[in-house]
């Protein structure tokens, strides 16, 4: 089964507005997503840039995100463990920052890939978790999945 993840701010395959880049706001977009599938329990979503000259470059990683949730604001207001009530990790990116990190290419046009997972499982870890760990620890509990491609040049 698969998930359909969109936004509001572009379209799959289209260029993600600046603001949501290093050369804008540097906030996150807004993101939705459709019902998930019975047994799921929690969602995790990782967002990085295979183009980057180092190796792939991740720039957001969110885990255990309510069941609840169909989508994600704006801006979202996360630093750390908790959005409000919801108790939604945020995973260390590249930089090293527990945040997101929009795209900041350092030449030509990179592809930023959101990607969603919905888990039958809360992952066993603490805010801070790199995208290896998230993805090891989610290793046989993806129930379904669904991408976003964005591109941005500076």
């Amino acid at each position: 089964m698969s998930l359909e993840l969109t936004s509001d701010a572009f379209g799959n395959g289209q260029s993600i507005p600046a603001k949501y880049s290093c050369t804008g706001k540097n906030i996150s977009p807004a993101l939705a997503w459709n019902d998930p599938p019975a047994g799921t329990q929690s969602f995790a979503l990782i967002v990085d840039d295979p183009d980057a000259p180092m190796g792939t470059w991740v720039h957001w990683v969110l885990f255990n995100i309510p069941t609840d949730m169909r989508n994600l604001q704006e801006d979202l207001p996360i630093t750390g463990k908790n959005v409000d009530q919801n108790a939604i990790y945020v995973g260390k990116n590249s930089s090293g920052n527990t945040r997101y990190d929009g795209p900041c290419p350092p030449s030509g046009t990179h592809r930023y890939y959101f990607k969603l997972y919905a888990l039958d499982t809360t992952l066993n870890l603490l805010p801070g978790a790199t995208k290896d760990q998230v993805l090891a620890e989610m290793e046989e509990h993806i129930l379904a999945w669904g991408e976003l491609m964005g591109t941005f040049s500076k």
